[in-house]
């Protein structure tokens, strides 16, 4: 298991009073930043009646409007940008899948900021100069790839660029190369260890002892499985394009008790979903971040649509923690009255035998009533009476813990949508013609 000894850097051993006073610096750089340079934030400021120089404390903070999705999107392809064309280095974008595109340029200035926080990141998760990081995150328009890879970097480790896909032929990389590092989707690292274990390879056996896990929710079940299969430790890794990428916040090997936000560079809030209205420290909600130190695309108050809390530091007691993502307020499902999120199904399905923790929701309307249809795959091996089996446990945990109930089907393994290694978890079909 992973070396816990760390040498914290500077920013790593701020006192509270330090944090808040190079915060509010920052804050109140990048409102000016913002408003001077792009037109969206001028004019949300002015209809706000705000002024940059309003934010005389971090207090003042929840008095600025949001920025949401949409709001990006309404300025495809550059009009987020806050500094000339000329001065970008790079982009990334969202695939846009259900509406247009969103945009985020990064200046050499951002990008020697983005690489310090992945560093940051991944020797909070036990990584070492000299250790080889396997990376099977999409590279590409997806910040994944290219933000692990150059953290590594940054760290000293040496690079394994995997990118997503070829499943049997990761296998053979990381069996011969070596890796004592992999960073990658929980979901995608589970279709790895089905890999390993049909090529006869105990995934136990292999050099891996971090995995830096990230790009969608995960409970910790899936952790104890992880970690029990393939002897190593399971850690969270948190960020979204529209911020920075990943690195915005990750959660320390000593501890395995939520990410702590590297709040020198991302100040965060929580808030109810419904009513935007700023709640205390500890309650549960929506995060809004913004950033402290972008360039190229500063954000303001943005609505990540995550849900989670915020908890003191341990590991590293300068900063917050994040509680693990328990959903996103975007994929709450509300069935014939009943509050559900994708992670309580998760949860489930990882308790059953015979059932990969692979699975997919999809909702449909019968009538005037609403159903929802668990699938989810197989475990390579299982058997008919494995599978018939998991039927009924699934319908029955789910109506017994969640208070509703759902049809279950079990697929064949490796037969659900994936994309960039993640599987799609809900498909709504309510809005299809029968």
């Amino acid at each position: 298991m992973a070396d816990s000894g760390v040498l914290l850097d500077a920013a790593e051993r701020l006192t509270p009073g330090e944090l808040a006073e190079l915060q509010l610096r920052r804050l109140r750089a990048t409102l000016r930043h913002a408003y001077d340079h792009v037109a969206f934030y001028r004019h949300a400021f002015d209809s706000a009646g705000l002024r940059p120089e309003d934010c005389r404390s971090l207090a003042d903070l929840p008095r600025f409007p949001f920025t949401t999705k949409a709001d990006l999107r309404e300025n495809y392809p550059f009009g987020m940008f806050a500094v000339p064309e000329a001065e970008v280095r790079r982009v990334h974008a969202s695939s846009g899948t259900t509406g247009a595109p969103t945009v985020v340029g990064y200046t050499a200035r951002d990008l020697d900021t983005w690489a310090d926080v992945v560093a940051r990141s991944l020797r909070a998760a036990g990584a070492r100069p000299g250790h080889k990081v396997h990376i099977a995150y999409g590279y590409g328009l997806f910040t994944g790839g290219l933000g692990a890879h150059y953290g590594a970097e940054r760290l000293g480790c040496t690079v394994i660029p995997a990118s997503g896909g070829m499943t049997a032929r990761q296998v053979r990389i990381i069996t011969d190369f070596r890796p004592e590092v992999i960073m990658v989707t929980p979901s995608y690292l589970l279709t790895l260890l089905d890999e390993f274990e049909r090529q006869g390879i105990d995934p136990r056996s292999t050099s891996l002892r971090i995995g830096v896990f990230g790009a969608e929710p995960w409970t910790e079940e899936m952790r104890r499985e992880i970690e029990e299969r393939f002897a190593l430790d399971a850690v969270d890794i948190y960020g979204l394009s529209e911020v920075m990428g990943p690195g915005v916040a990750q959660e320390c090997v000593e501890t395995k008790d939520g990410p702590h936000i590297w709040e020198d560079h991302f100040y965060p809030e929580v808030v109810d979903p419904v009513t935007g209205e700023a709640l205390p420290e500890g309650a549960h909600g929506e995060l809004v971040l913004t950033s402290l130190t972008k360039e190229a695309t500063p954000v303001v108050r943005y609505r990540t649509r995550d849900l989670t809390r915020l908890l003191p530091g341990t590991a590293r007691p300068a900063f917050r923690r994040m509680e693990r993502i328990t959903g996103r307020s975007d994929d709450l499902i509300i069935l014939r009255g009943v509050n559900l999120f994708p992670a309580q199904i998760e949860e489930i399905v990882l308790r059953v035998p015979g059932v990969a923790p692979h699975f997919q929701l999809r909702l449909t309307r019968e009538g005037r009533l609403d159903h929802l249809t668990v699938r989810a795959e197989a475990r390579t091996g299982a058997t008919p009476e494995q599978r018939a089996a998991a039927v009924g446990e699934i319908a029955l945990r789910v109506k017994d813990e969640v208070g509703v109930s759902v049809a279950v089907e079990i697929v064949e393994p490796e037969t659900l949508e994936r994309s960039v290694g993640k599987i799609r978890r809900i498909v709504d079909m309510r809005g299809q013609a029968r």
